[in-house]
């Protein structure tokens, strides 16, 4: 049960999927790298944390959504200079109230009590009916000055919205102020009052002591208790100083309903496999496990529920071998290194952090963003220039993503770059194709691994003639497949690179030598084909002599024993996606820039045939082209428009859209659903940007400032001595707040507001989910 038939060939050839050359052995557990997302937590704690139901583009791990943004919400410090200002209006008139600075004061009081209260002397009554109103008085004040300032707002957000121990405190703090203010001071003259209810042996001590030190000390207990009760409550206090309490002391809780943890493999429990999950969780808790480990099980365990004959080989091996079962077929568990921060249960990597700006919606602030494969399945296109981060924020951190999930069994990705580019060392992946270089391993099966002449020449077509202008495609599709046919015919393979160029060249000798070994009646076609290309020579408007051009540029020394057909190599067909394979090929970008472009066109065009032929399209299928300089044709942009319902998608980076013949501008942008436009984007490449991006509708506001124009001489004169003063007229705003519609991202602001180390990035799923292009900080 080492795969459990995930990676059997399928409708391949043999030999088409190549084999790790022996790799040195490992330990049984390769050190986790320090940026795997486990680290610094155990496994369990990694599987036990949430994955949010997020938009595209959201780091679902550990994310927490932010609350919608109430739109009446106060700012804080509007809410707390009302506040201020509302406290020092009440002071005043208090003060002026309690010195007696208002006439007619006490009108209402007199109306509704005994005339005789006031006349002197006045009766005790008056004192306290004057105390009683005075309180009456304050309580009203502090009611509508706070509702003027806020205050209640004030009390929660400070004090109440806290986490313990902070609201206990700061509710403590808010109730000493206000029995300071009820007990201490003179604003609730009643308090005193309440004295007046007892007889006055019992507060003063004229009569017995103890009772008036025993009566006067519970007033200040229940006056103080009723004050303080309201702040309790909001700060939950009760609750608070429970949890502080010993283990010992505190009463025992009834145990709570379990809870399946994804660590302790309830799907496996839920099946009868409880020996099994408790062999994996026994592997985890003793560090013997990964999030690789746990992902590729997870994937054979979901193969058992689609074929449950094979559950029998899957518990022997999990049982067997624990973590190690249905290991990839290179023996790998993990990379050699990470360069990024990967959650392989979501199969996303983190590319960096949505800022905290003013364009970036307030769900999305702060949050990290990522790529998955129900992105990538659109595939993208980034644009940036040299130094601008592509290669070391997006392409490396994919590249790896993917490789991890080839090898928990979920993916298969090709990596194209220029040799030298740092996309993780050797053994990192399967196979490593390097053309031009002696010690490669690995060939590249020039045909694609096609068994049909037509089909194979339409392949070359796309890489020797689709970029060339002055050569239709067909046409020379049409001149490869009547070479090609029979040659396969009488050889039973395709011809070598020097032969194809002989071929093509018009060679007398090698067409006589071709039609030679094909049977006049068994192969009456295929003379056919012969004669028609034997006509076709040297006429005007033939493709022939571009294509021998584009094959002579692969027949040289450095290709010697390259793109062989006899078998005697190891060649890499890209008729192998429905494996999980890790694979890079290195093209001779810097000795031979026009084979590498060649080349690049050759693996684009393998890519999308072969990720659209597949007939087991469960595997995510990826090719990451890093320079995809003269890579982009008609063809290949048509391609890019199948893979969306294959499983499957490439990521394109260019240094500029001028690298694309401008007739394909618009249509590159639109095949693809992903769009990353990197700093130092310029400013036309920024206007179709802003074109695929489309307008949205925002609120704007306008202020118009007019100039005031006193009728009063004494106005005039206070307008005049304020702008001697500010050397400004005194002007009016006029507000106007209204709705227009305008581009997400103009071309300007791609080209200067982008700041280095940032991209603006914009994802639509392969289920036409949408998330607008955004500026994420690729540091973050």
């Amino acid at each position: 049960m080492d795969t459990e038939g995930t990676y059997d060939a399928r409708g391949t050839r043999s030999g088409s999927v190549p084999r790790p050359a022996g790799p040195p052995p490992r330990p049984a557990l390769p050190p986790r790298p320090v940026e795997a997302p486990t680290a610094g937590t155990s496994l369990g704690d990694w599987l036990r944390t949430p994955r949010a139901a997020a938009e595209p583009g959201l780091w679902r791990f550990g994310h927490k959504p932010r609350p919608d943004a109430d739109p009446d919400r106060v700012p804080d410090r509007a809410l707390l200079v009302g506040a201020l200002v509302a406290l020092l209006a009440a002071t005043l008139v208090w003060s002026l109230w309690s010195n007696g600075y208002i006439p007619h004061s006490r009108v209402l009081l007199e109306l509704f009590t005994p005339a005789e209260w006031w006349s002197y002397p006045r009766p005790p009554q008056s004192v306290t009916a004057i105390q009683v109103y005075n309180s009456l008085f304050a309580a009203l004040l502090i009611f509508v000055f706070g509702r003027m300032g806020n205050w209640l707002e004030v009390f929660r957000r400070y004090a109440v919205d806290c986490p313990q121990p902070e609201r206990t405190l700061r509710t403590a703090l808010a109730g000493g102020v206000a029995v300071w203010l009820v007990i201490g001071t003179s604003l609730f003259p009643f308090f005193f009052a309440i004295w007046s209810l007892f007889p006055l042996s019992w507060t003063t001590g004229d009569g017995d002591r103890t009772l008036a030190t025993l009566v006067n000390y519970a007033l200040y207990v229940l006056v103080g208790g009723a004050v303080l009760w309201p702040f309790a409550k909001e700060g939950d206090w009760l609750s608070h100083f429970r949890a502080r309490k010993p283990a010992a002391q505190a009463p025992a809780a009834p145990p709570a309903a379990p809870v399946a943890s994804p660590a302790d493999w309830p799907q496996l429990r839920s099946a009868g496999l409880a020996a099994a999950a408790d062999r994996l969780v026994a592997e985890e808790r003793s560090g013997r496990m990964n999030d690789v480990d746990c992902v590729r099980i997870r994937r054979a365990w979901a193969t058992v529920k689609a074929d449950p004959a094979r559950l029998g080989a899957f518990t022997e091996a999990v049982a067997g071998q624990g973590a190690r079962a249905c290991l990839h077929p290179s023996g790998d568990r993990d990379l050699p290194a990470r360069a990024a921060t990967h959650d392989l249960l979501t199969s996303q990597v983190r590319l960096g952090r949505y800022p905290d700006a003013e364009r970036t919606p307030l769900a999305r602030r702060g949050a990290g963003a990522a790529l998955d494969p129900g992105s990538l399945g659109s595939s993208l296109l980034a644009i940036g220039p040299f130094g601008s981060g592509k290669t070391r924020h997006l392409v490396r951190p994919v590249v790896e993503s993917l490789a991890l999930q080839a090898l928990a069994g979920k993916a298969a990705v090709v990596a194209v770059c220029a040799a030298g580019t740092p996309l993780g060392p050797d053994d990192g992946y399967d196979v490593v194709i390097k053309p031009g270089d002696s010690a490669s391993a690995y060939d590249l099966d020039l045909y694609g691994g096609a068994t049909d002449p037509d089909e194979a020449a339409a392949l070359l077509a796309e890489a020797f003639a689709g970029d060339l202008a002055e050569v239709d495609s067909r046409r020379a599709a049409t001149v490869l497949a009547q070479l090609l046919g029979p040659y396969r015919a009488a050889h039973r393979r395709f011809p070598s690179v020097p032969v194809l160029r002989e071929l093509l060249d018009g060679s007398p000798g090698a067409l006589a030598d071709l039609r030679a070994r094909l049977d006049d009646e068994t192969h009456r076609a295929y003379h056919r084909e012969l004669d028609a290309r034997e006509r076709q020579l040297g006429t005007p408007g033939d493709p022939g002599l571009a294509l021998a051009a584009r094959v002579a540029v692969l027949d040289r020394p450095a290709f010697e024993g390259f793109f062989d057909t006899t078998g005697e190599s190891r060649p890499f067909s890209l008729r192998s996606l429905e494996h999980p394979l890790r694979v890079r090929v290195d093209v001779p970008e810097r000795a031979h820039p026009e084979a590498a472009h060649l080349l690049t066109r050759l693996i684009l065009a393998q890519f999308t045939t072969g990720a659209t032929a597949r007939r087991d399209r469960s595997l995510f299928a990826f090719l990451a082209l890093d320079d995809a300089t003269h890579a982009v044709t008609a063809e290949s942009v048509r391609g890019l428009q199948r893979l969306r319902n294959c499983n499957a998608g490439v990521l394109l980076t260019l240094r500029a859209l001028g690298d694309v013949p401008e007739q394909l501008h618009t249509s590159l942008l639109g095949s693809v659903g992903c769009h990353m436009a990197f700093a130092g984007l310029s400013t036309w490449d920024g206007r179709l940007f802003a074109q695929a991006w489309g307008t949205e509708w925002v609120e704007t506001t306008e202020v118009a400032k007019h100039t005031v124009f006193a009728d009063q001489p004494l106005t005039r004169a206070v307008h005049a001595l304020r702008k001697l003063v500010t050397g400004k007229a005194v002007t009016t705003d006029a507000v106007t707040v209204r709705k227009v519609e305008r581009e997400r991202w103009s071309a300007s602001e791609l080209a200067h507001q982008v700041p280095a180390g940032h991209a603006v990035l914009s994802l639509t799923t392969v289920n036409g989910e949408h998330a607008p292009p955004l500026l994420v900080d690729l540091r973050g």
